[in-house]
């Protein structure tokens, strides 16, 4: 880097590395025609990775002693077993809803596992494969750390909980339970015109809760543990510019804590993964149950 370069400010580096690639720049709150490439190029990719090691593990499973990949994706698969059964009690809704679990668990896994690279590992590669001299290209690596993948996620399980409405209670099943629960009904054809609304409110409401709190509570999480990673490569960052050795705490203190939350951040990666799986069989459990 020359000496006229611009070491960024601490806001200005944080602005950077939460800004997205997109395909144009958005220039409204809500524009459905701006994509953010990073995030999908990602999903995708991690996608067909997570994909590729369930087909790997079923593909090479014997019948003798496994081996260790064998017997850890083994653990896994009865893990996600047991709590469906223990959540969704019909057994032909389980032959697709397991497996869609199972799957849940280990791409919502794998994209949180983003999080674990040097924050600008892969910004610094791409700038160095294009030439650029700026200080990282715009590319953030975490697709759960993006409000729009995780919402996508969480309303893709609202579309197979409204599924297995229709499915399971069929279609005048389901709404009469829409205009009849939580409140119930009344003979009194005003009264039933009242609570039928009122029923319906609720119900939608709790559709939209239910979904929203699903998808925020995984960005949530991975949003503030992408800030951290930031702010401690900041502590290596200020060591870096200004390479004096008064400094050099700021660098052991940029390698302790880096270590110490990127071990603590696999629990959070494993755990919001496992809770994510589990909201997404309690929702499809729910539209099992009859009001």
């Amino acid at each position: 880097m020359s000496a006229e370069a611009h070491a960024p400010t601490a806001s200005e580096y944080i602005v950077h590395h939460l800004t997205h690639w997109r395909n144009k720049p958005q220039t409204e709150i809500v524009d459905f025609s701006v994509f953010n490439i990073d995030s999908l190029f990602f999903s995708i990719t991690l996608g067909l990775l997570g994909c590729f090691v369930l087909w790997k593990a079923a593909s090479s499973a014997t019948s003798g002693v496994p081996g260790r990949f064998q017997a850890a994706v083994e653990v896994l698969i009865e893990m996600v077993d047991r709590e469906a059964k223990g959540i969704v009690h019909n057994a032909e809704s389980r032959k697709l809803v397991a497996p869609l679990a199972l799957t849940i668990f280990v791409w919502v896994f794998l994209l949180n596992a983003m999080d674990l690279l040097p924050l600008d590992l892969l910004p610094v590669i791409w700038d160095k494969i294009h030439g650029s001299s700026e200080h990282g290209a715009y590319l953030r690596v975490v697709p759960t750390a993006d409000l729009s993948v995780t919402m996508g996620l969480s309303v893709s399980v609202l579309l197979v909980c409204l599924v297995y409405n229709v499915k399971i209670k069929g279609v005048g099943g389901w709404a009469h339970e829409l205009v009849t629960a939580p409140f119930g009904t009344s003979k009194n054809p005003i009264a039933f015109v009242i609570l039928a609304v009122v029923n319906l409110a609720m119900q939608l409401i709790e559709f939209v809760a239910k979904t929203v709190s699903h998808g925020m509570r995984l960005f949530g999480n991975m949003y503030a543990g992408e800030l951290v990673f930031m702010l401690i490569a900041l502590l290596g960052g200020s060591w870096a510019f200004s390479f004096q050795p008064s400094s050099l705490m700021l660098l052991l203190l940029h390698v302790v804590a880096g270590w110490a939350w990127a071990v603590f951040h696999i629990l959070i990666i494993t755990l919001q993964a496992f809770v994510f799986m589990m909201l997404t069989l309690v929702y499809i459990g729910q539209a099992h149950d009859s009001h």
